[in-house]
């Protein structure tokens, strides 16, 4: 006789189907991998129009937008890893801690927007030290200047959509970036070549055009927030200060975020040394870039993605579950990749016939020429960014930010001075070899992130480590909570 009691479903063992599986995987990550493709759309119309314009305007964008990345991406990092807090504490049923670690993070946001401020008057003095051409350097200095007024905005959004990114909700942040993104795309054209009678404003309107978006999607993340039925439940109406959740945030967020900041600069550094080699070494790199962003910005997403999913099952003490999401997230993420490392490779010129069609500069076929080149090195690097890509989500979904900080410390710096120093005893600036010179060494320096990191998740430390607080008794003072954590 059968047992009227219910036999527990046994769990999918489908690579598809089961938890962390490729279904639940991309359930969170496409919503944000669409939001990401549309910044990589932005960005290509962005360089695709400046191009139109002029290719001094298109290799000024490049380090103007470099210098600016440098800028917000330790705090935007800090910020964003309001994401694993709200992940931890979601997974481990915790909600009412949930708005708290958002609320901090906003507030982190807007005490930067002064800071970015102060950035504006040191852009001359920062962009003389690079030595570029005097029309140059005044096409960078303005694209900086004005992308540093919605600087801070970027943080803000970065703690505001966490909110929803924690939880899984991927779809809100989706609709949100979006609509930010489109409202850049449908102003590019007008500022920049002063169409419908708006001034002709060349590199100054495409940065403005970025600032606009970005406060509005500060303010469109708020209406949100403000109309949440769920307020109360995840303590979004609390305004009580934690000076040790605010600890934790920077304990953590900062070795987080401190690697972006020295990738950025390092990557900045790169970037200049290659301007100095000519107008068309630095119009092509920057395409180069803007066309690789295609490939790689939508794996921010599944960066996200894993994060969360890491974050999430290690709140549910189920450390064998972020394993499993990683890897899945991985096989996504090589396969997207090596579709465009085949197209790279193949084909380059495919991504070059808008800007060969509607442009007459004289040294666009040069230009052209040499990007193919350099597509073929993106080609080469591009699994090795997946990789890095992934397990870094991974590692910072378990709070492993020290390791993240140090590696990226030692192989940024690493390949910055090894390539400073080829090119001294190569004379790479006389025999004309600098370019692909550097090009090389920034190959190689995404190969050893990708491998390193890899070899880090394998050690497995990652799995003992949490962000969020012990569940203690109500009894137990602060101090105990503090010795808990350390």
């Amino acid at each position: 006789m059968s047992s009227i009691h219910p036999q527990p479903c046994a769990e999918p063992t489908s690579w598809w189907s089961r938890p962390c599986g490729g279904r639940e995987v991309l359930v969170i990550a496409l919503p944000l991998v669409v939001q990401t493709c549309f910044w990589s759309i932005m960005w290509f119309i962005d360089r695709l129009y400046l191009s139109w314009y002029s290719q001094e305007a298109t290799a000024a964008a490049l380090p103007g937008g470099m210098l600016h990345w440098v800028l917000i991406c330790l705090p935007m990092g800090i910020a964003s890893y309001v994401n694993t807090f709200v992940a931890q504490y979601y997974g481990a049923g915790r909600l009412e801690r949930i708005g708290v670690a958002v609320k901090h993070g906003i507030w982190f946001g807007w005490a930067t927007v002064p800071l970015f401020l102060l950035a504006i008057p040191l852009a001359p003095w920062m962009f003389r030290l690079f030595n570029h051409p005097p029309e140059m350097q005044r096409l960078e200095v303005v694209y900086f200047q004005v992308l540093a007024l919605g600087a801070g905005a970027v943080v803000v959004s970065s703690a505001q959509s966490s909110f929803y990114t924690g939880r899984g909700l991927t779809r809100v942040v989706m609709f949100v970036n979006c609509a930010g993104t489109l409202l850049d795309i449908s102003l590019e054209y007008m500022f920049i070549f002063g169409a419908l009678g708006f001034p002709r404003l060349g590199v100054i309107g495409a940065a403005l055009t970025t600032v606009i978006s970005n406060w509005a999607t500060v303010l469109m993340f708020w209406l949100l927030m403000r109309a949440s039925g769920e307020r109360q439940t995840y303590g979004l109406d609390s305004s009580q200060f934690d000076p040790e959740l605010l600890r934790r945030l920077l304990r953590f967020g900062l070795p987080s975020g401190l690697p972006q900041l020295i990738e950025g600069g390092a990557f900045s550094l790169l970037t200049m040394a290659i301007v100095a080699f000519g107008k068309v070494a630095g119009a092509a790199t920057s395409l180069a870039f803007a066309i690789n962003a295609v490939a790689f910005v939508p794996m921010i997403g599944l960066n996200i993605a894993i994060s969360t999913l890491v974050g999430q099952k290690l709140g549910e003490n189920r450390p064998e579950l972020a394993a499993r999401a990683t890897w899945t997230g991985l096989v996504l993420g090589l396969a997207y990749t090596g579709v465009f490392a085949v197209l790279y490779f193949v084909v380059p010129e495919w991504f070059l016939v808008l800007h060969t069609a509607f442009t007459d500069d004289p040294d666009f076929p040069a230009v052209r020429e040499t990007t193919i080149v350099l597509l073929r090195f993106v080609a080469l690097y591009c699994f090795f960014d997946a990789m890095q890509i992934v397990f870094v989500g991974a590692l910072r979904g378990a709070g492993d930010t020290r390791f993240v900080l140090f590696n990226a410390s030692v192989l940024s710096l690493l390949a910055i001075a090894t390539g400073f120093l080829l090119q001294e005893q190569l004379h790479w600036k006389e025999t004309g070899y600098g370019l692909y010179g550097w090009w090389w060494v920034m190959t190689g320096w995404i190969v050893a992130l990708g491998v390193t990191y890899l070899a880090r998740f394998e050690q497995g430390k990652w799995k003992t480590m949490r962000v969020i607080e012990p569940e203690l008794p109500d009894a137990a003072s602060p101090p105990a909570v503090l010795e808990a954590l350390e």
